[in-house]
């Protein structure tokens, strides 16, 4: 199975753009979507959004919508978010990065709502940190990779008020935390911390007992504010240091990120793993598929989805 790029890949990092990237771990923002444009398609989308009956996670978790694994892989099911997580202005950065061959493994909603906490300061590489089980592998001998690419794509106005995003730059490449240590989850947690101040959690967990020195603090005067419009876009790697700020409930306007997970297709996605279990519920794997972006898969150790669950073949760029 393949997919072919656009010939002159428009909008493919530049020379300048990529150093940029590997110093900070960040590129960004950028325009994916018009404003009004976003705005219109997010009015149109939520409605259908809930619409679960083609879902593919249809456990108690996901059905329930109270926990995280609910926001999981609706492109699978939604046209819209298929599209959108193979758009040019997307694909082409990510495979400046990754390569030609390039999935997408997840996605995944990030909504905020008035007075909601802030996210911990956290990084990412095998996405153990909840299950406590890998869920993508690198192949041997790539030891100085890891992670994800994550491209995470403001649907409404995203800034210090809503509970933006925040990077530490330069962090990407020094892991601070153990994800083989087990975070414990309870749900009284939400909403109820606050951390130097900052009202700010994990979806229930508490980020910091994965920390490999538990006398560690991240640096938050070097903490930057990632501010965008609805329709821009930042693509960072997971690895580096980045959290959120709460909702400041000034405004009734919930804040919404919208998250696509990428790898090449040599990482392993879901490793030996038949049921996800985090966050306080569980989905089976038994309808998911990564989907190819980029380029063609050479390695047939992923399952792939062609199509999402109402029929809509994933587009194939020509």
């Amino acid at each position: 199975m393949s997919v072919t790029p656009t010939a002159d890949r428009s909008f493919a990092l530049s020379p300048e753009e990529l150093k940029q990237f590997h110093e900070q771990g960040f590129i960004g923002p950028f325009k994916v979507y018009e404003v009004e444009e976003m705005r219109r398609i997010w009015r149109r989308e939520r409605i259908q959004l809930m619409d679960r009956s083609m879902a593919v996670y249809q456990g108690h978790a996901a059905e329930s919508g109270n926990t995280n694994i609910s926001n999981y892989d609706r492109h699978l099911d939604s046209a819209v978010l298929a599209d959108h997580i193979t758009r040019p202005q997307i694909a082409d950065r990510v495979s400046s990065v990754l390569g030609p061959d390039v999935l997408c493994w997840r996605s995944e909603f990030f909504p905020k709502y008035p007075g909601d906490e802030g996210t911990d300061w956290h990084q990412a590489d095998t996405f153990a940190n909840a299950s406590g089980k890998p869920q993508i592998l690198w192949p041997e001998g790539t030891e100085d990779f890891g992670g994800t690419i994550t491209v995470w794509t403001a649907f409404t106005e995203a800034n210090e008020e809503t509970g933006c995003l925040q990077f530490i730059p330069g962090t990407h490449q020094t892991m601070f935390y153990d994800e083989t240590k087990r975070m414990h989850y309870d749900p009284d947690r939400i909403n109820h911390e606050k951390k130097k101040g900052v009202r700010r959690g994990f979806f229930g967990y508490d980020y910091r007992e994965l920390q490999k020195d538990p006398d560690w603090e991240p640096d938050e005067t070097q903490a930057v504010p990632m501010v965008m419009r609805p329709g821009e876009a930042i693509l960072f790697w997971s690895t580096l240091m980045h959290a959120s700020l709460p909702h400041a409930g000034r405004t009734q306007e919930m804040r919404l990120g919208f998250a696509g997970r990428y790898v090449p297709t040599s990482v392993r996605v879901y490793p030996d793993t038949d049921v996800v279990e985090e966050y306080g519920g569980s989905v089976s794997l038994e309808r998911y598929g990564a989907v190819l972006v980029s380029g063609e898969d050479r390695y047939s150790h992923n399952r792939l989805a062609t199509e999402t669950t109402r029929g809509h073949a994933f587009k194939r760029r020509a």
